[in-house]
């Protein structure tokens, strides 16, 4: 059914690991990390353009917020005339509600894909979404894009000594898969344990940046602070979840992540991090030249000193 997400994460994926394995060998489980890293920031760079636009219109819509009060005002009881009226302003200064939905429309799917892809090259477990396979008949079944000799390269990769679809729970009798089975559950939890706290710590660095942009533009008056106390008690739920919430899960979570996937969730929280900077940077600046290109607008547009102001009254006097 998901067989259109599938199908290009695996190509991605397939394409990084053919890349290095140009100056890597193939079979090492560094090529194959790398090559989740590299899938998961060409991802992110294809979204750097619609987060810029995200945020350009969460800008406007601050702009347009006094205007929309006054419609909500007007029409209060003509719910109909009143979005009629929402949309018209919306158009008029190109803001799109829902441009700021595609980033995460778009890494959820990501992040499904991934997590099915990797744990496919595994298809020997019996329990839900397995499919059973004998050991050689896993080792000979090709993984969507990926032949069977890229399976069993995958199969046969370590990260210090653990399989890259390893994950904490995974049953026993799955790890026949990864011959020789030289490694241990214990040896699975060194290993993916640093990784699912480093992931959770990193979401939590990250949202606490985005937080703390946002308290400051709300400080210097750029940013509207909420206007009742069921608005700040709103925004205040949603900065818990995002700081304590979102790393929670992921501890919790942690014990059915891959080592491939803990990857991912990493690299994509540092390519977050220096995404923010930069963009956050970018967008500050082009506020700052609007803001300034209004007050030259305002300053064209004012009497020189000493000028009587020019108004309809004066110039009928002169008629």
């Amino acid at each position: 059914m998901l067989n259109f997400i599938y199908w290009p994460i695996s190509a991605i994926l397939w394409f990084w690991h053919k890349v290095f394995s140009l100056v890597l060998d193939p079979n090492w489980g560094v090529t194959w990390l790398l090559s989740i890293v590299f899938l998961t920031w060409t991802i992110r760079i294809l979204l750097v353009r619609p987060m810029m636009n995200q945020m350009r219109s969460a800008r406007k819509m601050q702009e347009m917020q006094p205007l929309m009060t006054e419609i909500k005002n007007k029409y209060k009881n003509d719910q109909q005339r009143q979005m009629v009226e929402m949309r018209k302003v919306q158009k008029e200064m190109g803001v799109n509600p829902l441009a700021g939905c595609l980033p995460l429309f778009v890494q959820m799917p990501v992040f499904i894909g991934l997590f099915h892809v990797l744990r496919s090259f595994n298809r020997t477990g019996t329990g839900k979404f397995q499919l059973g396979l004998s050991i050689e008949q896993n080792r000979q079944t090709a993984n969507y894009i990926f032949s069977p000799s890229d399976v069993q390269s995958f199969l046969d990769a370590r990260f210090f000594g653990v399989p890259l679809s390893a994950y904490i729970s995974m049953p026993d009798s799955m790890y026949e898969a990864f011959q020789p089975v030289d490694f241990t559950r214990t040896k699975i939890i060194m290993v993916a344990g640093p990784l699912i706290l480093l992931t959770a710590t990193a979401t939590h660095f990250v949202a606490k940046m985005s937080i703390a942009r946002n308290a400051q533009r709300i400080a210097s008056g750029k940013q509207r602070a909420p206007q009742n106390d069921m608005m700040a008690q709103q925004m205040q739920m949603m900065n818990k979840m995002m700081v304590w919430f979102m790393p929670g899960m992921i501890l919790f979570t942690g014990a059915v992540w891959h080592i491939g996937l803990l990857f991912y969730m990493l690299s994509n929280n540092i390519w977050t991090f220096f995404q923010q900077r930069y963009v956050f940077a970018k967008m500050d600046r082009e506020e700052e030249e609007e803001l300034a290109a209004k007050r030259e607008a305002k300053r064209a547009s004012a009497p020189k000193p000493g000028q009587r102001p020019q108004n309809a009254k004066n110039k009928k006097k002169k008629k």
